[in-house]
C-alpha cells in the first residue's frame, strides 16, 4: 500500500529528470569486473546514520585491502542520502538503481524499506538493511530484503519476557505511529499475550516532523490516569528524549513507575556518551535493550581503531557494527558469485514497455540478470564478524538473536542481564550458554537488581488504581435462598454474609487501599445467573464480582478468579428411612444361597468322616440309624466345636481340621457381620448416586442460577426436561418430602456449602454417593487483573492466620440434628431383634417336651394293667405313681444289660442264670 500510494510522486520526479538517458540495454561485463557498485542509503545525520556511514566506509577500505577477497575487483559503494524522509529515501534508492548497482546496503528506515522493497523485487537487486526491524518486512512478501541486523520481534520477545519476569500483566506502550512503531507494537502485544499479559494502552505519537512539547504533554496525561505504571517507549531518539523530559514534568519518572525503551535509546547511549546532564537525569531507572555482540580480540581490535579515527567524539554502537559486517558480507557473496560463474549483467524490464516514448525514462530501470545467484549466495554466507557469526537461518534471520538489558544510572548505565532467544533471560553472556542444553525453566531466568525511577530497589507493584475518580463496580449477587453467603440489608445499599466477610478481610491485607461501591445484581425474586454476571465482567459492565461464584472451566476463559476461599463440590441430596432388624434379623448375614451351601457342607463333611472312620473307629459304628444319627450330631457339633467323637484315621483328621477352619471364619464372619447389622443403624435410599439418577427418568432438583444446571444437561446427559429449579431450603424439603409421585423430585443436586447448610437443619435428608465434581469458589475480575494476583495472596494469608475458619464458623456453623436418641436407640439391642432366635428354641423345647411326655405317658401305661389302674383309689395315687415314674432314675447299665440279654437269648436257648442266695436272678 506505501508503494501504491507513493508511486504518482515517483513518477513526478522521474518525469523531472531524475534519470539520464544513457541506454543500459544489453549492457554486460566480464566475469571479473575492475569494479562492482554497490549502493547504500540512510539517513547520515541520524544516530544511527553517522556511525553507519564511517563503519560502511572503514569497512570498504578493509574489502580492498584484502587480495584474497575480490581478487582484481574494486568493490565501490556509493552513498544516498534519506534525510530521514521516507519520499527522499525512495527517490535516492531510485537513483542508485538506474546504475550498474548489484546490490543496495539499507535502506535505515522501515518505512523507506516498505517501499523500495517493491522496485528491488521487481528489477532482483538484494537490499541488505543493518537497521530497519519492522518484523513484517518479510522474506514471503519482500523476496529480495534482507535482514543484516535483528527484527524487532526478537526485542518484543525479550521485553514480554522482561515484563513477565517480574509478574506484570498491563503495559502502556508510547509509540511512534508509523510503520516502524505500529508493527513492533502489535509483535509485542502478541508476544505478551502469549504469556498471559495484555497492552491495555497504546499512546500513538504523530511522526510528523511537527510533533511538539504540548502534543507529548497531551498524550502523557492520558497514560497517567491507566491503571498499568509499565511503560515501553519505542520511538526515535529525538521523540523519544521528549517523552522522558514530558514525564519528569508530569511526576511520571517517580516512585512506582516502570519505563522500558527499545534499542533506539542504547543506540543514543553508545554513540553520544555522556549525554547532556538534563537528559540522563529524565531517565533515571529506565530499563534499555540494546543488541547483544559477543566480545572478541577481533571487536576490541577494533573498537581501538574505532577510537582513533574520530578521537573519541563518536562512540560505536550495535549498528555501526551490523553496518560494517553487512559490507563484508555483500563483498563475500558477490566474490562467491564471480567464483560459480556469475556475469553482471542488466536487461529491460518487459513490464515498462507500455511507458516507452513518455517523459518519464522509465526504460532507465533494469532487471540485474545475476540477481537470484547473488540472493542466495548471500544467504549462504557464513562468517564471523564484529557481530559474532553470520548466518541466517530458514527465517532468513541471523542466528544467535540476543539483547544486552541496560539500567540507566547516574550519568551513566550497567548491564543488568541479557536475553536470548536460545535460553531467556540470563546474568551470563549468551554465548556462554549456546554449547549447553537450553534451559527456559522460571528457574533459570535471572537478572542482577535494578534501581527502578524514584532511586528504589524495590520491585513495583506495576499498576495502580486509576486516578480517575471513579470507584471500581463490584458486582454482588442478590441472592433468595442461603442468605448466610450473602444478602442485601434491607432499606440499605450494603451487603452482608460469609462471601462479604471474606472479601472485607481480603482488602484490608491489602497493602493500598481499594475504592470499591457494591452493585446489586439481580431482581431478588429469584437467584440471578452467575454465568450471565460473569459475562458482563467480561464485557466492562462490572469491575468484579463478590459472591458464591463457582469456579469453572468455561468461566475461567472470561475472567480471572481468586485463589478459592471455599472447597465446592456437586453432591446429590434425597430422603432416606431407617431399616429395621426385624424379627429374622439373624439370617439377614448370610444369603439364601450361603445358607444352603453352609448347609450342605456340614452334611458332607459328616458324610466324609463317616466313611474315613466307619472301618476303624467304633464310635462311628452301630446300626444304621445310629450311624445316620453320628453323622447329623458329629458335622452339626463342629459348628461349635463342640464334637465329642474322635478321629482315628489320618485322613479323617487332615479333613476335620481343614473343615474346623472354614467353620471358624464362617462363625467369625457371621458374628461380625451379625453385630453390625443389629449395633449400626440401617438407612435406606432408593438412590445411590448421581449413575442411579442418570438412569432413572425421576425429576431432580437444582438451585436457580446455579451451574448444576448446564452440567447435568452437557455433562451427565439429563435432559432438561427432568430438571426442576428450586429457589429456597424450604422449597428444597417440600420437593423432597413429597417425592416424584406427589409433583416433588427423588433428589437435588447442588454444590456442597449450600447442602451441609441445608442439612444442618434438615434431619429427614441425607448426601447420597460421592461428591462428583471438585471446584472452588472465588471473586471474579476481568482478565489479567492484578487485583485478583494481590487478593490471592490475601486470602491465603486468612487461610493460614485462622481467620477464614473463623469467618466461617460465625456465619455457617449451625445447630446440627439432635442424634443423641438415635444413637442410644440404635446401640440397644431390642427383643424384636432375637425374636425369632426365641421362637425357634421355644418351638424346639416344646416339640422336645411333647415327645418326652409322649414316652412316659407309654411307659406309664405299660408300667400296670388297665385294669389295675382302674381299681386304684383316688387319683392323687395314679398322679403319685406319674411322678414317680418321671422321677425316676433310669441306669444305663441296665439298659446295655437288657440289650446283651437279649442278644444272648437270640444265640443260646434254654439256658438258666440261677438264682442267687436271695433269690434275685
Amino acid at each position: 500500500m506505501n508503494a501504491i500510494r507513493h508511486f504518482p510522486l515517483v513518477l513526478w520526479f522521474l518525469s523531472s529528470g531524475v534519470f539520464s538517458s544513457h541506454g543500459l540495454a544489453g549492457n554486460v561485463s566480464s566475469t571479473r569486473p575492475a569494479v562492482v557498485n554497490v549502493g547504500a542509503i540512510f539517513s547520515f545525520d541520524s544516530t544511527i546514520g553517522r556511525v553507519a556511514k564511517i563503519a560502511i566506509q572503514e569497512a570498504v577500505k578493509d574489502v580492498n585491502s584484502n587480495s584474497t577477497l575480490l581478487p582484481g575487483t574494486k568493490l565501490v559503494v556509493k552513498m544516498q542520502t534519506s534525510n530521514c524522509s521516507g519520499f527522499v529515501g525512495m527517490v535516492g534508492a531510485l537513483q542508485l538503481m538506474e546504475t550498474e548497482t548489484v546490490a543496495v546496503i539499507g535502506p535505515q528506515s522501515s518505512v523507506v524499506a516498505h517501499t523500495i522493497s517493491h522496485v528491488a523485487n521487481e528489477l532482483q537487486v538484494p537490499l541488505l538493511s543493518f537497521a530497519a526491524t519492522d518484523p513484517t518486512l518479510s522474506s514471503l512478501q519482500f523476496p529480495y530484503f534482507v535482514r543484516t541486523t535483528r527484527s524487532d520481534s526478537y526485542q518484543m520477545t525479550a521485553i514480554a519476557e522482561m515484563v513477565d519476569y517480574y509478574g506484570w500483566k498491563d503495559v502502556i506502550v508510547v509509540f511512534l505511529d508509523d510503520d516502524y512503531g505500529r508493527n513492533g507494537v502489535s509483535a509485542l502485544d502478541d508476544a505478551i499475550a502469549a504469556r498471559r499479559g495484555r497492552i491495555s494502552y497504546k499512546a500513538g505519537i504523530p511522526p510528523a516532523p511537527g510533533v511538539n512539547r504540548t502534543d507529548i504533554i497531551d498524550i502523557l496525561i492520558k497514560v497517567a490516569v491507566m491503571e498499568s505504571r509499565v511503560i515501553v517507549l519505542h520511538a526515535y531518539p529525538d521523540v523519544g528524549f521528549m517523552v522522558f523530559s514530558v514525564a519528569q514534568y508530569l511526576g511520571m519518572m517517580g516512585d512506582g513507575y516502570v519505563w522500558i525503551a527499545t534499542d533506539w535509546l542504547s543506540s543514543v547511549l553508545d554513540s553520544s556518551s555522556p549525554l547532556p546532564l538534563e537528559n540522563m537525569d529524565s531517565m533515571q531507572g529506565v530499563l534499555v535493550l540494546r543488541q547483544h555482540t559477543p566480545d572478541s580480540d577481533r571487536k576490541r581490535s577494533f573498537l581501538s581503531r574505532w577510537n582513533k579515527l574520530n578521537g573519541g567524539s563518536l562512540g560505536l554502537h550495535s549498528y555501526g557494527l551490523y553496518a560494517y559486517d553487512t559490507v563484508w558480507l555483500v563483498a563475500r557473496a558477490i566474490n562467491s558469485f564471480f567464483e560459480e560463474g556469475g556475469r553482471i549483467s542488466f536487461s529491460s524490464d518487459p513490464n515498462l514497455r507500455f511507458v516507452q516514448g513518455s517523459t518519464l525514462h522509465l526504460e532507465e530501470l533494469k532487471i540485474f540478470d545475476g540477481g537470484p545467484l547473488l540472493l542466495k549466495k548471500i544467504l549462504e554466507s557464513n562468517f564471523v564478524g564484529l557481530t559474532g557469526p553470520v548466518k541466517f537461518n530458514s527465517d532468513r534471520s541471523l542466528v544467535f538473536p540476543a539483547y544486552d538489558i541496560i539500567n540507566v544510572i547516574g550519568t551513566g548505565f550497567r548491564v543488568i542481564g541479557h536475553w536470548s532467544n536460545y535460553s531467556g533471560l540470563s546474568t551470563v553472556p549468551p554465548e556462554t550458554l549456546y554449547s549447553r542444553p537450553p534451559n527456559r525453566s522460571s528457574a533459570n531466568q535471572q537478572l542482577f537488581g535494578v534501581v527502578w525511577p524514584g532511586e528504589t530497589v524495590i520491585k513495583p507493584r506495576g499498576w495502580v488504581f486509576p486516578n480517575n475518580g471513579k470507584q471500581l463496580k463490584i458486582a454482588v449477587p442478590r441472592r433468595v435462598g442461603y442468605r448466610e453467603f450473602v444478602s442485601q440489608v434491607p432499606g440499605t445499599s450494603t451487603f452482608k454474609g460469609f462471601c462479604i466477610d471474606v472479601f472485607t478481610a481480603a482488602v484490608n491485607l491489602l497493602p493500598y487501599a481499594i475504592p470499591y461501591q457494591f452493585i446489586a445484581f439481580g431482581d431478588g425474586h429469584e437467584n440471578p445467573s452467575y454465568s450471565e454476571l460473569v459475562e458482563l465482567i467480561s464485557a466492562g459492565v462490572f469491575d468484579g464480582a463478590v459472591g458464591d461464584i463457582t469456579i469453572v472451566t468455561n468461566r475461567t476463559k472470561t475472567v480471572d478468579f481468586t485463589q478459592p476461599y471455599v472447597s465446592s463440590g456437586l453432591v446429590v441430596v434425597a430422603p432416606f428411612r431407617k431399616l429395621n432388624t426385624g424379627a429374622w434379623a439373624f439370617l439377614r448375614p448370610f444369603s439364601g444361597l450361603m445358607w444352603g451351601v453352609t448347609a450342605a457342607f456340614f452334611l458332607l463333611v459328616g458324610i466324609v468322616v463317616w466313611i474315613l472312620e466307619h472301618r476303624t473307629n467304633d464310635e462311628f459304628r452301630g446300626p444304621p440309624k445310629q450311624q445316620l444319627i453320628t453323622i447329623l450330631w458329629f458335622s452339626l457339633s463342629t459348628l461349635f466345636f463342640a464334637h465329642r467323637e474322635s478321629t482315628a484315621s489320618a485322613l479323617g483328621r487332615v479333613v476335620l481340621i481343614i473343615w474346623l477352619f472354614v467353620v471358624l471364619i464362617i462363625n467369625s464372619s457371621y458374628t461380625a457381620s451379625l453385630t453390625s447389622i443389629l449395633t449400626v443403624q440401617q438407612l435406606y435410599s432408593p438412590i445411590k448416586g448421581v449413575e442411579s439418577l442418570k438412569e432413572s427418568d425421576e425429576p431432580i432438583g437444582y438451585q436457580v442460577g446455579s451451574f448444576a444446571e448446564n452440567y447435568l444437561i452437557e455433562e451427565i446427559g439429563i435432559p432438561k426436561s427432568r430438571l426442576v429449579s428450586l429457589g429456597t431450603p424450604e422449597e428444597y424439603a417440600t420437593k423432597l418430602l413429597s417425592g416424584p409421585k406427589k409433583g416433588g423430585v427423588a433428589a437435588v443436586v447442588d454444590e456442597l456449602p449450600y447442602v451441609e447448610l441445608f442439612l444442618s437443619s434438615q434431619c429427614k435428608f441425607r448426601i447420597v454417593g460421592q461428591e462428583f465434581t471438585k471446584s472452588g469458589w472465588g471473586f471474579a475480575f476481568p482478565r489479567d487483573s492484578a487485583l485478583a494476583v494481590d487478593l490471592s495472596t490475601a486470602i491465603l494469608a486468612l487461610s493460614e492466620n485462622g481467620d477464614l475458619q473463623r469467618i466461617h464458623d460465625k456465619w455457617l456453623t449451625k445447630s446440627t440434628c439432635s442424634s443423641d436418641n438415635a444413637e442410644i436407640d440404635s446401640d440397644r439391642l431390642h427383643l424384636k431383634s432375637f425374636s425369632g432366635l426365641f421362637l425357634l428354641c421355644g418351638i424346639t423345647c416344646f416339640i422336645a417336651l411333647l415327645i418326652y411326655f409322649w414316652q412316659i405317658m407309654h411307659k406309664f401305661r405299660e408300667a400296670a394293667p388297665a385294669g389295675s389302674i382302674a381299681n386304684e383309689g383316688p387319683g392323687s395315687s395314679r398322679l403319685q405313681t406319674l411322678f414317680s415314674l418321671m422321677d425316676a432314675k433310669v441306669d444305663p447299665s441296665r439298659r446295655d444289660s437288657k440289650r446283651r440279654k437279649i442278644e444272648i437269648s437270640s444265640l443260646s436257648d434254654g439256658i438258666d442264670f440261677g438264682k442267687d442266695p436271695d433269690g434275685r436272678q
